[in-house]
């Protein structure tokens, strides 16, 4: 049994699990022993080859998650024997090697990335207290104290979280506490960390690339041989960012007026026309069958830490076999999806007449969307550009869209109760690809028909994917469009509440989380670009422009700020 229960775990079955387990446990109570001793014993032997495997690399996160739910189900079947044993509490007898707050920070709602490092730590046996998402410092500091944690885990997608980061380390060094701090998501960066969480906390704070990265960082942090050394190797880092950061200057900016006098020139032969089917659009209900032949997969793999192109990725020689199963398991979710009708796909697009006033996008409502202008200085016959610069002034158009993924709350908390980490991560994965084959099937529907200025367009998906059609859709927080809070006028205009279900934090997040939402430009010269590194003038200006002081524009721009 002992052996059946480790094959189990570093497989990822969970077929016999339950009955195999209460086996083990009726056997070790015959002689004696007590429940705790399955979870001491076999299961933590076979959850040891799974973070071995794991670390050296032999083994990839789909396949660990599955384990995760293994040894979450067994312990779950141990726990009321455990507790039935009451002069002993569980925690104490748990021997974890460390206790770790992990949240996603206020305003933030993202968390496949903070649940998958949480599962990694909880496999190598840490004991893991997940606060959730949107979580206020309060709650965090008060979390941590409470529960005599050893650590606390930050995370975050969008930009305006890394400030909400600063914030908690501030108050963590208010509160005198000591313990590290650790910060990951997709916004952070050992840049950032560097130059702006590390200098507000007196405790080791860590940026953890991604999960493999978690269990060596928590491991040296609780070591009381390699703690002192990890934590002044990690600070020396920091320190060599901050003095070559201190070393740049703003020379390689152009003052504002200058980026503009090097705008970039539309060609007016390429306008689009007016658009056949002007105004505003609402879909309800569109087809989740026709939103999978849109979905780009190779985001899909990377969210598991699984790096390659599809569809090469399934045959790689390293990580192919984890791909191709982890590739079936989605297929077999996605024919649930929509056989069942998990999710509802609801979105809104509209095409508005507008103008332009300097760097303002003037919609004939007069709404007004404020875009940035690059100031880096470029070589020759390079445009310094701004979304701005593919409107006509004298009469143009610009499309909005937003969508959403509704109906996952229910699943999701399903599959949580039922401790199947490995399909709640796999469904939200999903109803993330699905928002993102949404907005490419919308914008292909008014390239073709609502605007159709591409009427005759025919592209396959893989086309789609390397954007080979005409005109561009930029969202908010991206790189050519940056500030996030251009969200609530985008959602105004679309009146996204009502038509799309979505509603937005205080720091701009969408909420459901599986949302897209941005901009259409039509004209046959639209491209992408990075905004990039703004200079002060233009902070100054563009809070002018936007009706807010300095400070507020700072806040909302700080990742273009040096």
């Amino acid at each position: 049994v002992e052996k059946r229960l480790e094959h189990a775990l570093v497989k990822g079955i969970d077929a016999h699990i339950v009955d195999d387990t209460e086996i083990m446990r009726a056997a070790i109570a015959d002689r004696g022993g007590r429940p705790i001793e399955v979870i001491e014993g076999p299961l933590m032997d076979g959850m040891n080859v799974v973070g071995d495997l794991f670390g050296s690399g032999k083994m990839f996160l789909p396949q660990v998650v599955k384990s995760a739910r293994v040894m979450k189900k067994a312990v779950a079947h141990l726990i009321p024997f455990i507790e039935a044993e009451k002069d002993l509490l569980p925690e104490e007898e748990r021997k974890a090697k460390g206790k770790i707050i992990m949240a996603t920070v206020k305003g933030d709602v993202h968390d496949i990335g903070k649940n998958i490092v949480g599962v990694v730590l909880q496999c190598n046996g840490y004991d893991v207290i997940d606060l959730g998402v949107m979580v206020p410092w309060p709650t965090i500091l008060q979390s941590a104290n409470d529960n005599k944690a050893d650590m606390i885990g930050l995370s975050g997608l969008i930009t305006p979280s890394l400030d909400e980061m600063v914030t908690v380390a501030e108050e963590m060094q208010r509160a005198g506490m000591t313990m590290p701090l650790l910060i990951g998501g997709a916004t952070t960066s050992k840049v950032h960390t560097a130059l702006k969480i590390d200098p507000a906390y007196e405790g080791p704070v860590i940026h953890v690339l991604d999960a493999s990265r978690a269990v060596g960082v928590a491991s040296k942090l609780l070591s009381d041989t390699q703690r002192d050394d990890y934590v002044a190797e990690v600070e020396d880092e920091y320190i060599a960012v901050r003095d070559a950061r201190a070393g740049r200057t703003t020379s390689d900016l152009l003052p504002l007026e200058e980026a503009r006098a090097n705008a970039f020139v539309i060609d007016l032969a390429e306008k689009p026309d007016a658009p056949a089917q002007p105004g505003l659009h609402v879909f309800d209900d569109w087809s989740l069958a026709h939103l999978r032949d849109f979905i780009d997969w190779t985001p899909f793999f990377r969210a598991w830490e699984l790096h390659g192109n599809y569809p090469a990725i399934l045959t790689d020689e390293v990580v192919g076999e984890t791909a191709t199963q982890l590739f079936a398991d989605a297929n077999a979710m996605l024919d649930q999806i929509i056989a069942e009708k998990w999710l509802t796909a609801r979105g809104a697009a509209g095409l508005w007449p507008c103008g332009r006033d300097g760097d303002d996008i003037v919609l004939d409502n007069g709404t007004r969307l404020p875009m940035l202008r690059q100031q880096v200085k470029k070589s020759r016959d390079r445009a310094n550009m701004c979304l701005a610069d593919f409107i006509d002034p004298s009469g143009d158009w610009i499309g909005g869209f937003a969508v959403g993924l509704h109906g996952i709350d229910d699943h999701s908390a399903r599959f949580q109760a039922d401790k199947d980490d490995y399909s709640d991560i796999l469904l939200k994965a999903l109803a993330d690809r699905f928002a993102e084959a949404f907005a490419e099937a919308l914008h292909q529907h008014v390239r073709t028909t609502l605007w159709g200025y591409a009427a005759g367009e025919q592209l396959d998906n893989a086309a789609l994917i390397k954007e080979q059609y005409r005109g561009i859709r930029p969202a908010p927080g991206y790189p050519a469009c940056p500030d996030h809070s251009l969200k609530p006028i985008l959602f105004d205009l679309l009146d996204a509440p009502a038509n799309v279900g979505l509603t937005l934090t205080e720091s701009f997040a969408m909420w459901p989380t599986a949302a897209v939402s941005g901009f259409y430009f039509g004209h046959g010269q639209a491209e992408y670009f990075g905004v990039a590194r703004v200079g002060r003038d233009q902070v100054e200006e563009y809070a002018q422009r936007r009706g807010v002081d300095n400070a507020t524009a700072e806040r909302w721009l700080r990742p273009n700020l040096d």
